[in-house]
């Protein structure tokens, strides 16, 4: 089993910068919803001012447009900020419509692709066939967010690892914890996105179970003390 890649989720630049610095990641991803709850307030100065920080691992930035014509003119510009960007287009827009034709435009000028919001088998097979066989991309399946509707995120991700390109990578998006890692990384994902929460916890894995529960055990015991507790 390959070890796999971890990129981090977010907009916060101090996150950012940490993570740039961070051996354990390999790539950052951000979008429209995280850089709103940053406070960002210039969409494309955040991307530049992150892309000084961020010059060598993989750094994806998402369009936001339900117009065809919008979603092709905001994806080549941010391709042409660096050559580490790929652009993540949802595969279908705000009201259900699929951006797939601007997909295969896009790939097909060699822009490197992050499909993102992907949750359907269908959808999988149809970006697969879309993508240009020879430009890097990444599909990213929302398995955190397929869970939450109560369906098994690993069969989807094991589905596009048996059709997709191998120049194209699958990322294991929206975790929801940390044993997604294993979860991702034995279904055939190459990547997981994981805040910076979720990225901490990862130094637990092989940890002493016993010594986890006398640990958690005085968590308990110190809290109840500092608070001056009695029964």
């Amino acid at each position: 089993m390959n070890k796999i890649k971890i990129f981090s989720d977010g907009a916060v630049i101090d996150d950012i910068i940490a993570a740039n610095q961070s051996d354990t990641i390999q790539g950052i991803t951000t979008n429209p919803t995280l850089m709103a709850k940053a406070g960002i307030k210039n969409y494309l100065d955040f991307c530049k001012d992150a892309l000084k920080i961020v010059k060598h691992k993989s750094f994806s930035l998402e369009v936001f447009s339900d117009e065809p014509n919008e979603i092709e003119r905001q994806a080549r510009l941010l391709s042409n900020l660096a050559n580490n960007v790929y652009v993540k287009i949802p595969i279908v827009n705000s009201v259900g419509r699929s951006t797939l034709d601007s997909i295969t435009k896009l790939s097909s000028e060699g822009i490197k692709i992050n499909v993102t919001a992907v949750f359907t088998f269908t959808q999988i097979k149809d970006i697969t066939t879309a993508l240009n066989k020879k430009v890097p991309s990444y599909i990213s399946i929302f398995a955190g967010r397929i869970a939450d509707a109560g369906q098994d995120p690993e069969p989807f991700i094991r589905f596009c690892a048996e059709n997709k390109n191998k120049n194209h990578e699958i990322i294991w998006a929206s975790p929801r914890e940390v044993f997604n890692v294993l979860q991702a990384q034995r279904s055939g994902a190459e990547i997981i996105t994981a805040t910076p929460d979720i990225i901490k916890k990862i130094k637990n894995f092989g940890k002493d179970l016993h010594e986890y529960s006398i640990e958690t055990s005085k968590m308990f015991y110190d809290d109840a003390i500092k608070s001056k507790f009695n029964i």
